[in-house]
């Protein structure tokens, strides 16, 4: 891969949520040994550790667990960016549930999850995340930690989800703006690779990829007062792009500020040593930062 379609190919993983190769290698963490079970979507389940799959209007959803339910304090649920899979997130996922109930799921169209039937949007997408929540937590409230994409939807499913949601953790959160950025950043008049990222990365957005999720930007709605943290890479990422890359970082790191709005009760943080895949570069900042966020969010009785 050439040092411009490597540039390209990280500025689709920070925009656009997607893990092409080439783009923060890493090794790719295996998920935990299979529970061997599928459940059928309104069946609560008991809770359970490994891997297992669910049924959501006739699609097979994968979903991944680890730690046992602890009285009092919300169940953590993972998404992953665009690309990935909960395979990424296994070891975060592992190390989080030392201490408290940690699922994941692959969204429909990743992973070892079924494609979608159809076209999908932030509300259909949202219901499968429901369905998802209802069979591994139960009646508990969660908080909910995405990456890239999946801090998206996360931030996009929770002011509509007050009474499960009391938390959440946004890892280099895709902009609210995240279109709009873009255009603004790379002008029609741009050529070669610039444009061509510009316009892969707008098809993305239109739903052009096996989740095929189109993602409308929007205002920020709010979530009320729960607690919640955004992450930002602080490393030399978006940068690296020639002529255009100073001006994508600025847009980056403003989407993140945007998101501040989803409560009044958000904070924001950079990991200073970290590309987009911070989970992967520092995971202790965020370790840290969903264990902070889960004993605000529970309950103090």
């Amino acid at each position: 891969m050439t040092r411009k379609a490597s540039v390209a190919a990280a500025l689709l993983a920070a925009v656009a949520g997607t893990a092409l190769a080439g783009c923060d290698a890493a090794p790719q963490p295996s998920p935990a040994p299979s529970a061997n079970a599928t459940s059928t979507a309104g069946e609560p389940r008991d809770a359970f550790t490994g891997v297992s799959s669910i049924d959501v209007d006739g699609r097979s959803v994968r979903v991944s667990c680890s730690g046992d339910p602890v009285e009092g304090r919300p169940v953590v649920v993972l998404l992953h960016g665009g690309g990935d899979g909960l395979a990424e997130l296994a070891d975060l996922q592992e190390t989080l549930g030392e201490r408290d109930r940690v699922c994941s799921y692959d969204r429909l169209g990743a992973g070892d999850s079924d494609e979608p039937a159809g076209p999908q949007t932030l509300d259909s997408t949202g219901e499968v995340l429901t369905e998802v929540i209802d069979q591994v937590a139960g009646d508990a409230p969660v908080v909910l930690a995405g990456h890239s994409l999946g801090g998206l939807i996360a931030a996009r499913y929770a002011p509509d989800h007050q009474d499960r949601v009391r938390g959440l953790v946004l890892i280099d959160a895709t902009s609210p703006t995240q279109g709009a950025d873009l255009r603004a950043s790379i002008p029609e008049s741009a050529t070669g690779p610039a444009a061509e990222l510009r316009d892969q990365t707008l098809a993305v957005f239109e739903g052009e990829w096996p989740e095929r999720l189109a993602v409308a930007d929007g205002e920020v709605a709010s979530a009320g007062d729960i607690p919640v943290e955004v992450l930002q890479h602080g490393g030399d990422y978006l940068t690296a792009i020639p002529e255009y890359g100073p001006d994508l970082e600025r847009a980056w790191s403003e989407g993140q500020r945007k998101w501040l709005a989803v409560s009044s009760q958000s904070t924001l943080s950079t990991a200073s040593d970290s590309g987009h895949h911070i989970y992967l570069d520092e995971p202790e900042v965020v370790v840290e930062a969903i264990q902070r966020v889960v004993s605000e969010a529970a309950d103090p009785s």
